[in-house]
């Protein structure tokens, strides 16, 4: 399906210099501290799907560009070594797996993967205290969860492939929490600076969020089936000075090894608080203690996780079971105007892989964007959500998403983010408005995503091709009625 749209006319009274200055005010607020990715993993049995759904906001300071691609399998000869970034070699595997792909060009630690085994892999800064790290080779960065995401089966089985690189290379940047997650099993992989690192599993019946500081806290490392690390992540601190057993038990992991200001940025505690207040069956004391994770008041969906990572400043915690009326009282948004993507993976395995992985991407920040479901058997994603483009100048960012806008089927992120800047310098009205289209057009996803994909399964056997083209036309429909829905919201003021 194709359409071709441009808008009528722009929104009432929106100058040039209006935009300038609305694109003025948006990076203002984007170097502002609040701003921070932000991560969900809801545990198989808080689940609605009855399997681990991961989800994450992914901010960035501009000017930004994010492609999604579908990579295929690719075998290697047996001589073949792995590259990194700054040096360092590995050897490679006979066969590496195929994975959808959120790509940022030029940054780092920003791109997300799911691949054909059902493993996603997203992170949150975290920075520690590290101030003195061995690296070998160059060390290890970028490609840590590409080849997670390349190498891994299970998310066990990519917490301990992580974990051996880190410990080979050493990690090159100050600290971070990596999501690992399969349909089984949900873990926060946490890495610090150099090659220490401490992983975690979330509970089953829990869930789980991040928000650029450590979250793990009590450690038991002889409980090999919720926590992994390297072998001397307390010894080093001893050594550090940064954990007495004397005096400081139980060995605090987040107390220990995260940055002071990181640990008590309110901004991170009151994203944190406000996301686990939207789910928990009991009270959560606001600060800087909270807990890693919460048992919910009921089994989660995409749409309810879809909610979390919409809060912003206007945004109420419904539906708490002490109040419906507290909000993030720290001012902090978990998605804001820095949110470059954000998605949620249904991660169900009762169902061929290709139909039950369902990746549901969200371009611009999800306030008043949409989210688009993308199922892992498609054989891509649609034209517009990928280029050659590499991350823009200052220049062409702002030409382009200061520009009158046109939903263009062709370029998907830059009709997301254009609509974005316009929603937002726009009246209250307007952003009801965006918000009230895009959850109506989630709502309509959902609504036939159970009896879509029961035609497929039931064609799968028969024929795979046509199954999955079945899924790729759904998510096609979705795009097009998105953009759409932009284009009447803005051609008709």
């Amino acid at each position: 399906m194709v359409v071709k749209m441009t808008a009528r006319k722009k929104l009432a009274g929106t100058s040039s210099a209006t935009v300038a200055l609305a694109l003025i005010l948006l990076l203002l607020t984007l170097t502002a501290p609040c701003d921070g990715c932000f991560s969900i993993v809801a545990g198989k049995d808080a689940s609605a799907d009855g399997y681990v759904i991961m989800a994450h906001n992914e901010d960035d300071s501009p000017p930004q560009i994010v492609h999604h691609r579908k990579v295929p399998r690719k075998k290697h000869s047996p001589q073949e070594e792995i590259e990194l970034r700054n040096g360092g070699r590995a050897d490679q595997v006979a066969q590496t797996w195929a994975y959808l792909w959120s790509h940022m060009p030029g940054m780092l630690f920003s791109d997300g993967y799911i691949n054909e085994w059902g493993v996603g892999v997203t992170s949150d800064n975290c920075p520690s205290r590290e101030d003195k790290p061995e690296i070998t080779d160059g060390g290890i960065g970028y490609m840590l969860r590409r080849l997670v995401a390349e190498h891994a089966k299970t998310s066990r089985q990519g917490v301990l492939l992580a974990g051996k690189l880190v410990e080979r290379f050493g990690y090159i940047d100050s600290g971070r929490t990596y999501i690992i997650c399969d349909g089984e099993e949900g873990w926060l992989f946490c890495v610090v600076n150099g090659k220490h690192w401490l992983a975690k599993r979330v509970g089953d019946n829990e869930v789980a969020m991040v928000a650029n500081t450590y979250t793990i806290r009590q450690v038991d490392l002889s409980d090999k089936r919720n926590f992994l690390a390297s072998d001397d992540i307390v010894e080093y601190a001893v050594k550090r000075g940064w954990y007495d057993p004397k005096k400081d038990r139980p060995f605090d992991f987040a107390a220990v090894y995260a940055n002071p200001r990181s640990a008590s940025n309110p901004s991170n505690s009151g994203r944190q608080w406000a996301g686990l207040n939207y789910v928990s069956d009991k009270p959560i004391q606001p600060g800087s203690n909270l807990p890693f994770s919460v048992v919910p008041r009921g089994k989660l969906g995409p749409a309810d996780i879809m909610r979390i990572l919409r809060h912003d400043n206007q945004s109420k915690i419904a539906q708490s079971p002490f109040s419906e009326k507290i909000v993030c009282d720290t001012g902090c948004p978990i998605c804001s105007g820095a949110t470059q993507t954000s998605f949620v993976v249904q991660l169900r395995r009762n169902m061929p892989l290709e139909i039950g992985i369902v990746y549901w991407a969200c371009l611009a920040s999800p306030r008043t964007s949409f989210y688009i479901p993308f199922h892992l058997g498609i054989p891509d994603f649609p034209a517009g959500f990928s280029s050659k483009s590499q991350r823009p100048s200052v220049d062409l960012y702002n030409r382009k998403v200061g520009a009158p806008f046109r939903a263009d089927p062709l370029q998907g992120f830059w009709t997301f983010y254009n609509f974005y800047n316009k929603v937002n310098a726009a009246p209250a009205e307007t952003i009801a408005l965006a918000k009230a289209g895009a959850q109506q057009i989630e709502k309509s996803a959902f609504a036939v995503q159970k009896s879509l994909e029961e035609t497929a399964r039931r064609l799968y056997a028969k024929d795979k091709e046509a199954a999955m083209q079945i899924l790729a036309d759904y998510s096609n429909g979705i795009y097009v009625s998105s953009l759409q829905a932009m284009d009447r919201l803005l051609s008709n003021k």
